[in-house]
């Protein structure tokens, strides 16, 4: 399968009674940047597990980088390259220490060491930073050289799990750009998971989101906020939701409205020639508005509209349950 670099067919995973993956078909474009979303507990991370080897499949199969991840796990393992959200960076050690480690396990020669160090430290730009401890760095530059040990076997396929979680929005927009540096200057096929849908947008050229076991929706990011439609009125009202909901519904032309927590969505072909009878459905029904907006589709309105929740709430209900 030379023209994908992730390939799955029926693919699925099950724990005892519950059924975490239940039948994906991907089929990732080599050197794409693929954006894989879905909230808590849908499947996701599970799904990305077995696309690493670190977790067998129930049924179905699944082949990345042209190998079989049931068959030919030590081969999948020597294609690709995962930096997961949590790297384990050891604080004594130098930058440069980690990355040579990182060559030796994966059999490179001292010289081919060397000279891929080279190549990594221009495209991450972590600068005279390499030769000191990790326990020094900044969040931003841990992040940097975990990209960077995860590419030092020359990966056809980087698996990149949440990569600018906890990071300032400068960090982040310095990621964005190694991700979109690595994709094009080396041709490295990048599978994405995040929480953060403008991340998704701006770097993904196709996004995937998965709900209950299964990929819902998938297409490029333009295409899925087309399908929604071309304005979206946001409501955010003190009380019911559910009722404003029940008093928008029978405008003529609204063609769906969806509930979180205290906001309605409205989609709807002309915004702005139906946001004032929006306004008056909800006061002839005593609802108390405290921001009505108009705008166009976002990711955030695709991921609400498929899975009834929004990503980045999810999240952080989830980092809240934990603490």
């Amino acid at each position: 399968m030379p023209d994908y670099a992730v390939v799955t067919e029926k693919l699925r995973r099950s724990f005892d009674d519950l059924v975490a993956v239940d039948g994906i078909d991907l089929q990732v474009a080599a050197g794409e940047i693929y954006g894989f979303l879905g909230p808590n507990g849908a499947g996701k991370s599970t799904a990305v597990r077995m696309l690493t080897t670190l977790l067998m499949p129930t049924s179905g199969t699944a082949f990345v980088a042209g190998r079989d991840v049931i068959r030919e796990p030590v081969e999948v393992r020597l294609r690709i390259g995962a930096a997961l959200q949590d790297a384990a960076l050891d604080p004594k050690q130098t930058g440069l220490e980690l990355l040579r480690l990182q060559g030796r396990l994966y059999g490179l020669s001292g010289r081919d060491i060397d000279m891929r160090i080279g190549e990594l430290e221009s495209l991450i730009e972590i600068g005279d930073a390499i030769k000191r401890q990790v326990g020094t760095y900044s969040g931003g530059m841990k992040r940097r050289l975990d990209l960077a040990a995860s590419l030092m076997h020359n990966p056809e396929v980087l698996f990149l799990d949440e990569p600018t979680t906890g990071l300032d929005p400068i960090s982040r927009a310095r990621v964005w750009d190694e991700v979109r540096r690595i994709n094009r200057e080396l041709g490295v096929t990048i599978f994405l998971t995040t929480q953060y849908l403008e991340e998704a947008d701006a770097l993904a050229d196709r996004i995937g989101i998965i709900t209950h076991g299964k990929l819902a929706i998938e297409g490029t990011p333009a295409a899925l906020k087309r399908q929604l439609g071309s304005d979206v009125i946001v409501v955010r009202v003190d009380g019911d939701a559910q009722e404003a909901k029940r008093a928008v519904e029978s405008i003529a032309a609204i063609e769906a409205v969806d509930v979180y927590d205290e906001e309605i969505s409205i989609r709807v072909a002309n915004g702005a020639g139906f946001i004032s009878a929006v306004a008056l459905a909800l006061n002839e029904s005593s609802i108390r508005v405290r921001e009505l907006t108009l705008r166009t589709p976002t990711l955030d309105d695709v991921f609400l509209s498929v899975t009834g929740g929004r990503l980045q709430q999810e999240e952080a209900a989830d980092e809240e349950a934990e603490r």
